[in-house]
């Protein structure tokens, strides 16, 4: 396999769920990432105990063209509902391959895979441009995810296209209720339960008290969220992202989705690196690109609050 050259970390493709084929990515220390070509989706992260730090939903759909929920969906070329398409577009719900053309290796030890998706005769016809779509997985020694996204515009036609795209990161917790998410205060964003209407983040933190489903704007590169109760903080790092997008469906959207337990919602937390509010415009021959780095470590308590020296000060 092309994308597997780092031999000091064996990449395992074997079957998952319904028998879709899926990649295991594992670190020496014990950190995993697994990603089933249908999607290029990932399903599980783990770090070096074993512990899951992804939601995937118990009553998760792994049957295409229904699109898993949970992990990290790729939406392109569009987030949500926001154009002609079906929600967030379809490249959560197509087969990927392993790209045989991938970039230059990463100058480091870390672990990668390489995936490509181009459009289908069918895909055309839905959505009329060529481009191809290379993503790169990477799983860093300290356990840190990377996805890097690479879309290129290859018409022929001399035509440009425009798309919208994010990271649909589902993460898991242990009590939506203590958790908080750090670096959006005083931000503007748009609410997708109030027509879109945009708003000024208020607090000095984001906590969760109902449903919520925001569209953050000219965020920083660095975003934090804080779990209490398991005493870990996730850092989610950045580039080409401008967006971020915040979500929970609460009890009563939990209990309107087949493919989605009941009381879910209490340990999941959607935070997305995106680019929506500006659709991304690619003229023939030009490539976008955007990279989302994912990190879990460990925060303490001080006076009942996580201790003031902020994972966001940190590098």
């Amino acid at each position: 396999m092309a994308a597997a050259r780092n031999e000091k970390v064996p990449v395992e493709l074997c079957k998952g769920i319904n028998g879709l084929d899926k990649v295991v990515l594992r670190e020496v220390r014990g950190s995993s990432v697994e990603v089933y070509l249908y999607g290029c989706h990932v399903t599980s992260w783990k770090n070096e105990h074993g512990e899951e730090l992804l939601f995937v939903s118990s009553k998760a759909i792994f049957k295409p063209p229904k699109a898993i929920r949970g992990g990290i969906p790729i939406c392109f070329p569009q987030f949500s509902n926001l154009g002609p398409l079906e929600s967030h577009g379809f490249a959560r719900n197509r087969v990927w391959s392993f790209d045989n053309d991938p970039p230059p290796n990463p100058p480091n030890s870390r672990s990668f895979v390489d995936f490509i998706l181009k459009p289908s005769e069918e895909d055309m016809k839905i959505w009329p441009h060529s481009f191809e779509f290379r993503l790169r997985l990477t799983l860093g020694p300290g356990g840190d995810l990377m996805l890097t996204s690479r879309i290129r515009n290859t018409n022929t036609d001399g035509k440009p296209f425009t798309f919208t795209f994010a990271y649909h990161t589902y993460f898991s917790v242990s009590d939506i209720s203590e958790v908080r998410v750090e670096g959006l205060e005083t931000l503007d964003y748009l609410d997708n339960l109030q027509n879109k209407e945009r708003f000024t983040e208020q607090g000095d933190a984001i906590t969760f008290e109902g449903e919520v489903d925001k569209i953050y704007l000219s965020t920083p590169t660095k975003i934090a969220i804080l779990d209490h109760e398991k005493k870990r903080t996730f850092v989610i790092r950045k580039d080409g992202l401008p967006d971020a997008v915040v979500w929970n469906p609460w009890d009563k959207k939990a209990k309107a989705m087949t493919d989605f337990g009941d009381d879910e919602y209490k340990h999941m937390l959607c935070v997305e690196a995106a680019a929506v509010e500006k659709a991304i415009t690619l003229k023939p021959g030009e490539e976008w690109r955007g990279r989302l780095e994912l990190s879990a470590v460990p925060s303490s308590y001080c006076s009942g609050q996580l201790d003031p020296q902020k994972v966001l000060q940190c590098s």
